[in-house]
């Protein structure tokens, strides 16, 4: 419902009105949980916590607006760019933290730290950013003229009625509904896969510590990842960037389908850099697909409820893999989401027809 209503608000408002306070209190939120964490406030340390993990809806989808509300032409390798931080800043960010901490002996000041670099962060959307290149008297690019393919678009909102019986929408909810239900399941029960794994009852996570160097070094590989899919996307065409990031799921999936117990040196590194691809390239894909099928004007407008109906196929992620390892069928949850990628790349292959709302303005031919 979260997903709306930032939607919601974006469309009506624009995107700094929401971007700039959702990101001061973000800021605020991360310094009052590493104060917390510190005294042991529990209940403090649960709302902050609670605000941390809600403000990053609001700030994933403004920045994609941002970026399609500035860029046609080259929309997918700067989705990439973006994107290619949030892996980055896991391998980078924490260990920062890490260091800031150390060095001041406080996890409190170490939070604070952040949490006013974050605020510094608001007063610069504020200084230097605008919704569109329209509101500076510039066009999306660069160009020297206004979009010729949004000579003959109307209101930039869509109604779910629209949403609801349009079959270009069901494939994408289906599509990469699905890959979100993927990564959700995926990342909740990683440790619990890899401890069943373990080939000494009485250490359960020495493999899962294992895996976890593999996953370091996957994630640096994938980082790049984000680009490639955006670079396919601005040449070769969403869809087909689209079957791509598709296809890298059954990477991440497979190698814990069939890793042996005691686990697998070969396995375990393939696995890794499907993991780093799937989780940085939905987030690149996602926005350009809705960008591809409704235009740059109405992208936020379609978006809002498209994620809203994903957001539920996503919320049974959890219960689907409870079910299946709570009886010791671990290799049938993996199987049964393999299943699910190939009706997701069949979807999307159903899709080949699809027009890009903005064609007139992309860059397949150089």
């Amino acid at each position: 419902m979260f997903y709306l209503i930032c939607g919601i608000a974006f469309v009506k408002s624009g995107v700094l009105k929401i971007l700039v306070p959702s990101t001061v209190i973000l800021g605020i939120a991360t310094a009052v949980l590493g104060f917390s964490t510190q005294s042991g406030n529990m209940m403090l340390y649960n709302i902050s916590l609670f605000l941390v993990r809600l403000l990053v809806v609001p700030l994933q989808m403004g920045g994609f607006m941002l970026c399609g509300n500035w860029f046609i032409k080259y929309r997918g390798r700067v989705m990439g760019i973006i994107t290619a931080g949030s892996p980055l800043f896991s391998i980078v960010g924490i260990s920062i933290l890490t260091k800031v901490y150390t060095s001041l002996g406080s996890i409190s000041m170490a939070y604070t730290i952040f949490g006013i670099v974050i605020i510094a962060l608001a007063v610069c959307f504020v200084v230097f950013l605008k919704d569109k290149p329209e509101d500076l008297g510039l066009y999306p690019d660069g160009a020297s003229r206004p979009p010729v393919s949004e000579a003959e678009e109307g209101s930039e909102d869509v109604s779910l009625k629209e949403i609801l019986t349009s079959k270009v929408a069901w494939q994408l909810i289906i599509s990469y509904g699905i890959m979100q239900f993927v990564i959700n399941a995926m990342m909740a029960y990683m440790v619990a896969r890899y401890m069943m794994l373990s080939p000494d009852p009485e250490n359960p996570m020495a493999l899962w510590l294992e895996a976890v160097v593999f996953l370091s070094v996957g994630a640096a590989l994938g980082i790049p990842m984000s680009y490639v899919l955006g670079w396919v996307d601005d040449k070769m065409g969403t869809i087909k960037a689209s079957l791509l990031l598709n296809l890298m799921f059954f990477i991440a999936v497979i190698p814990l389908a069939i890793m042996p117990v005691g686990g697998s040196k070969l396995l375990m590194a393939i696995w890794a850099f499907g993991v780093a691809c799937m989780t940085g390239g939905v987030p690149t894909m996602h926005p350009c697909s809705v960008s591809y099928v409704y235009g740059r004007k109405k992208y936020q407008g379609a978006n809002k409820w498209i994620m809203t109906i994903q957001a539920i196929i996503m919320a049974f992620a959890l219960y689907y893999m409870g079910f299946f390892f709570e009886r010791g069928m671990a290799e049938t949850a993996y199987y049964g989401m393999l299943i699910m990628l190939v009706v997701s790349l069949m979807t999307i292959i159903t899709m080949w027809k699809v027009p890009d709302a903005n064609a007139a303005d992309r860059d397949y031919k150089k």
